[in-house]
């Protein structure tokens, strides 16, 4: 039985724009201290083991980088789905509770986010519009009153 239910299908990116912002400045410094690592260092000469922990954590900064910016999350009749670069999707009739978590003073950057109970378990949802953070808002203070 579905306790919830949205009015409309929302959605929006998963991180605001400021969090945008400086999660690429953080790539380009981490990518750039690197490229300088590299030139001083002779890495060719180091371990096969050595070179590909380097590719590997190159490439998980990249992927992470590229969701950042691609992430998107919809709240519809269905659920709430995050896409990721590991999916996240929970259904109505999964929901136990929901609750809006913020970080104070870093609203700005970090803005709030929703909390999802399950049976047993988390899951946490990132919205970066003001049309999700207003659902996640509704969608928390409908499980808020349940109690």
């Amino acid at each position: 039985m579905q306790f919830y239910q949205p009015e409309q299908a929302v959605s929006g990116p998963a991180y605001a724009g400021p969090f945008k912002i400086v999660s690429t400045a953080i790539v380009i410094v981490l990518l750039g201290y690197g490229g300088a690592i590299a030139l001083r260092f002779p890495l060719l000469t180091y371990g096969f083991g050595v070179k590909v922990v380097l590719v590997g954590a190159t490439s998980l900064l990249l992927a992470s980088w590229y969701w950042f910016l691609k992430g998107r999350t919809t709240i519809d009749a269905d659920g709430v789905r995050q896409s990721a670069m590991i999916d996240k999707r929970v259904r109505w009739d999964e929901v136990r509770s929901a609750k809006m978590l913020g970080i104070p003073y870093l609203g700005w950057l970090f803005p709030p986010r929703m909390v999802v109970r399950t049976g047993n378990s988390f899951t946490t949802f990132n919205g970066g519009s003001q049309a999700l953070l207003i659902e996640f808002a509704r969608i928390s203070l409908a499980y808020q009153m349940k109690k």
